[in-house]
């Protein structure tokens, strides 16, 4: 059996979202298991307890540690959540560490930077981007960095502050883009040798007012990054320009069918590996729209929309070799899996596994 392996992300204990729901963590820890590349069935293989919700993780470049947010509001007595760091034993075993405050309330995204040097976590409830710079072990040395975001927008519920959701490197590793949801902004900076974080205002990119920019992603050829906004269930297609790192919108398709009624949040969204498919996530209508990539312009078609297979679709990703797709629906306490034909873009819903409040899955070698 040839076999891929992943980590689930889960909460562990209860926390308060910023819609203002209380959701209980049902989740035992980081959640470890195998891949039949084959059939695509799951195969547990461990947990790792004792880590308050490891909502989002990261995995470094070469492969050998693993970063989890702990979305939290408070750590060791003080405001903030935490981030945690782990190798990844020969096993895929995690070995804990260890652990540094955010500076800032329910940190719920981490990145790390082509070099494996810095880990860059975003504070979704206070706004703000942290730094941390790794020592030779893969641990964490010392938070070099941090940035308090200031702004709002008009949706007074959701956008009264700012609401850093996720933390971006360019292909090219010069720019790190942090989609702020509060401010309609997707805000860019340079990452300095020391770990520092200059803003670039001219290669920021402002939004239309509630558009709620959640999380984004580059094409892998094409000059192209895709936006998804939460509050306004749209995915914008943005042209980029890598000598100054600004965007240019070129198209904004909606996420929900047009005769969808109900009250919809956007979660993810995610490029198949050869560049031809976009899916995003919704969470109301609890589906994966889908829509085909030009390969000329990037801008999207629609295709269809797949129920995700429970309720609230968070993280989703596809396998490292497109045959696949894995949809964390949050609120069933199920992972989805989903056979991927990346030649029309079609998915088939194959199978699901009980696993408690998933919210990140994250392939080893994706």
């Amino acid at each position: 059996m040839s076999k891929e392996m992943l980590y689930i992300g889960t909460y562990t204990c209860p926390i308060l979202f910023g819609t203002g729901e209380i959701l209980q963590g049902k989740g035992k820890g980081i959640h470890i298991y195998e891949m039949d590349t084959e059939t695509g069935e799951l195969i547990p293989a461990a947990v790792e307890e004792g880590i308050d919700n490891p909502s989002f993780l990261a995995i470094s470049p070469g492969k050998d540690y693993l970063y989890a947010v702990n979305e939290l509001k408070e750590f060791e007595g003080s405001e903030g959540g935490s981030v945690s760091a782990f190798a990844i034993e020969k096993n895929y075993r995690l070995r804990f560490l260890d652990i540094m405050s955010t500076g800032g309330q329910d940190p719920c995204h981490v990145s790390v930077d082509g070099t494996a040097r810095f880990v860059v976590v975003s504070n979704f409830m206070t706004g703000s981007v942290a730094v941390f710079e790794t020592a030779e072990d893969g641990s964490l040395c010392r938070r070099s960095e941090f940035i308090q975001h200031k702004g709002k927008s008009l949706n007074k519920a959701r956008q009264a502050g700012p609401h850093a959701h996720s933390a971006v490197f360019s292909p090219d590793g010069r720019y790190l883009y942090v989609p702020d949801l509060g401010m309609d902004k997707v805000v860019a900076y340079r990452l300095t040798d020391d770990g520092r974080l200059r803003e670039l205002p001219d290669a920021s990119y402002s939004c239309e007012p509630g558009f709620g920019p959640r999380f984004c992603e580059f094409h892998p050829e094409l000059p192209v990054c895709y936006l998804i906004g939460e509050l306004s269930s749209e995915v914008a297609v943005l042209a980029w320009d890598s000598n100054t790192g600004g965007f240019r919108e070129i198209q904004k398709v909606p996420t929900l069918p047009g005769n969808f009624s109900g009250s919809n949040i956007c979660a993810d969204l995610h490029v198949s590996k050869n560049g031809r498919f976009l899916l995003a996530s919704n969470r109301g209508h609890d589906s994966l729209a889908c829509y085909a990539v030009s390969a000329d312009t990037g801008k999207l078609e629609y295709l269809r929309h797949v129920p995700s297979g429970g309720r609230t679709p968070r993280n989703f990703s596809f396998s490292p070799d497109n045959r696949f797709v894995l949809v964390g629906n949050q609120d069933s306490d199920i992972v989805s899996v989903f056979a991927f034909d990346a030649e029309k873009g079609e998915l088939k819903h194959i199978s699901d596994y009980n696993v408690p409040t998933p919210v990140c899955v994250k392939f080893l070698n994706a």
